[in-house]
Order: C-alpha cells, then sequence, then structure tokens
C-alpha cells in the first residue's frame, strides 16, 4: 500500500495509476453509456424505473460503493473539532447560498435572453433558465465524498461542510427557488430531498462509524487497521463512479443523440458557473490561508450540484419533457468532466496552500 505524505504526488496517492487515468476511464465510461443507451433502451429505461420517491435505488447503491470507503475513514474526534477552524465552512455556505443560486439565474438571463436570444425562442429561453436556478440552489451531497478523495480533503471536515449544507437545504432551497423563479408555490419533494439525505450520508455514515469501529477494536486502536482496510476497498469509489456515470449518460443516451447542439447551448451557462463558483471559492480560500485538506473540497461542494433534487423539482413544476427538466439533465451531463479537470487543478495547486 502507498504511504500517503504530505509531499507525495498526486498521480501517486490513493489508486496511484488507475486513479491518475481517471479522466479515461470516464470518457469510456460516457461513450459506453450512450452507445447502449441507444442500442438498448428499454433495459435503461426499466434500470430508471427502480426508485422511489424519485431517488434511483441502482444509482443509490452505486454511491453508497463511491462514498463508503471515504466514511470508514472519518475519524469523529476531528468532527467534534471542526468548529475549531470555521474559515472552509463559512466559506463553503456564503459561496452555496449567497453567491451560487444568484449568479447561475443571471447567467442564465445571459446567455439564454442575450448571447442565444436569436437561437433559442424565448418560451423555451424561460424553462432553460429555471431548470438552471433548480441547479444553481441544489448544492451537491453525495458525489463530494468522492471528489474530495481525490483532493486527499479531510473527510471529517467534508463531512461537517455537507452536513451543514443538507441542513440549510432543508429550509433555504425552496424559498431560494421560489424568489428566483417569481413562483409563490415550489411544490418541492421533500420525500426526495430526505430520503436522499438518508441514502447518501447517513446510512454509509452509520455503516463506516461500526466497521471503523469494529476494527479499532480488533486492532486495539491502531489506527493503520482503518489505513490498510480505505486502501483495499478503496477502488469500489471509482468502480461506483464509473458505473454511475454509465448509466446516467445511459438514461440520456437518446437525448443527446437526437438534440445534441441544444445540449451544447445549455451547457454553456453551466460551466462558465462551474469555473467561476470553484475558482471563488479556491481562491477566498487561499488569501484565508486555508488548508489545502479543507480548501479543495469547500470549493468542490458548492461546485457540484444535487442533481436528483433538481431534476426531481423540474420534473414535478414544468413536466418530464419540459425544457426545465432537460437543462438539470444537461447538469448531470457535463458535471463529472468538469468536476474532474477541478480536481486536477486542485491537486497542482496543493503546495501553494498552507500547511495543515
Amino acid at each position: 500500500m502507498t504511504t500517503i505524505t504530505a509531499d507525495t504526488p498526486p498521480a501517486a496517492a490513493g489508486l496511484g495509476l488507475f486513479e491518475k487515468w481517471l479522466s479515461v476511464w470516464v470518457g469510456a465510461a460516457i461513450l459506453a453509456g450512450v452507445v447502449l443507451g441507444n442500442a438498448a433502451p428499454g433495459a435503461f429505461a426499466a434500470l430508471a424505473g427502480l426508485e422511489y420517491a424519485s431517488v434511483n435505488l441502482v444509482v443509490a447503491v452505486l454511491i453508497w460503493a463511491m462514498i463508503f470507503p471515504m466514511m470508514v475513514a472519518v475519524d469523529f474526534g476531528a468532527v467534534r473539532r471542526a468548529g475549531d477552524k470555521p474559515k472552509g465552512l463559512i466559506i463553503t455556505l456564503v459561496v452555496n447560498w449567497l453567491v451560487k443560486p444568484f449568479s447561475m439565474a443571471a447567467l442564465g438571463v445571459l446567455f439564454f435572453e442575450i448571447v442565444f436570444a436569436d437561437l433559442i425562442a424565448p418560451a423555451d429561453a424561460q424553462q432553460y433558465i429555471a431548470g438552471l436556478i433548480l441547479l444553481g440552489a441544489a448544492p451537491c451531497t453525495a458525489m463530494v465524498f468522492v471528489w474530495s478523495q481525490l483532493t486527499r480533503g479531510d473527510p471529517a471536515y467534508t463531512l461537517v461542510q455537507v452536513a451543514a449544507n443538507d441542513l440549510i437545504m432543508i429550509v433555504a432551497f425552496a424559498p431560494i427557488v421560489a424568489l428566483l423563479l417569481g413562483v409563490t408555490n415550489i411544490a418541492v419533494p421533500w420525500a426526495t430531498l430526505l430520503l436522499s439525505v438518508a441514502l447518501y450520508v447517513v446510512v454509509p455514515l452509520a455503516a463506516g462509524a461500526l466497521v471503523r469501529r469494529r476494527l479499532l477494536i480488533t486492532h486495539a486502536g491502531d489506527e493503520r487497521a482503518v489505513s490498510d482496510f480505505t486502501g483495499k476497498v478503496k477502488p469500489l469509489s471509482i468502480i461506483g463512479l464509473l458505473a454511475t456515470v454509465l448509466l446516467l449518460f445511459g438514461f440520456q443516451a437518446e437525448t443527446i443523440v437526437s438534440r445534441p447542439l441544444l445540449v451544447a447551448l445549455i451547457a454553456v451557462p453551466i460551466i462558465v458557473q462551474s469555473y467561476g463558483i470553484f475558482f471563488i471559492a479556491y481562491g477566498w480560500a487561499k488569501a484565508w490561508k486555508v488548508p489545502h485538506a479543507i480548501a479543495a473540497p469547500c470549493a468542490l461542494i458548492g461546485t457540484s450540484n444535487f442533481f436528483e433534487l433538481a431534476v426531481a423539482v423540474a420534473i414535478g413544476l414544468f413536466g418530464l419533457g419540459s425544457g426545465a427538466a432537460l437543462a438539470t439533465v444537461v447538469g448531470v451531463l457535463v458535471e463529472v468532466p468538469v468536476m474532474l479537470s477541478l480536481v486536477a487543478i486542485a491537486n497542482r495547486t496543493r503546495g501553494s496552500f498552507a500547511a495543515a
């Protein structure tokens, strides 16, 4: 097992060569998803139908595989001490809730009412703007643990950041969306929100804590037993990520092939927003001298989206075939490639941040 130190280059850490070429495997998974989705639409429709409260159960299992190794690594003693270093949490909350939703709405108006005005009908433009607003108001819950792992983020602090976002999301999502959409009665699928938090955070965290406790008891409190175990099961994270990407692209394969120009136009403001939010949070963290293990996940949480919630609300408000629903789906399609590029940037700039 490779020993990871502060001087270990990103490519040598964790999964080594496989992790280093992760973007290649993700690209292959995207291609496979599109090809298989068009070749066997019935099979993917059947998989898409395996859901409860708009949460796909197959995707939920794969996400468990992605985040379980990181949950085992969480030191609850460190969680209790997270309040001693509040800067990362402050950055996350300010960027996620005071910057991101409003900047996404502004970018939607800029691109669909001005830049792309000659290419898209006004009624359709309003639908795409609505979908972008739903994405912007829903910071990520589950996938952040993967991005944190790939940047060697502090797992305990990442958990605190995600938990704080989840609590705020419960009370702030509907009012922010209502304000930005100009709608007074937003039918938020609370079952989807609460079930997703339980599936993607509470259950795997409880399982990880149980396994960690067992390992420490068996090995007389030796943390090396935890490190050895997480090193062995860590490939599950990558396998789960690749399988999730394949499924998501398979679910939307027909749309991608039949309407590529529209997908590309919708992707533009999402990509601009993603890089903009990342560099705002990342630059702020650097200026505030936040350690890299906190700064990287702090920036990535706001950049990534809680797409399960955004897609469910778009369908509930505007319908399955609406432009709003399509915009949230495009957010899913562009997220993994964009996030991998930001993970690479975070890893390459590790040395410019303050030591923990």
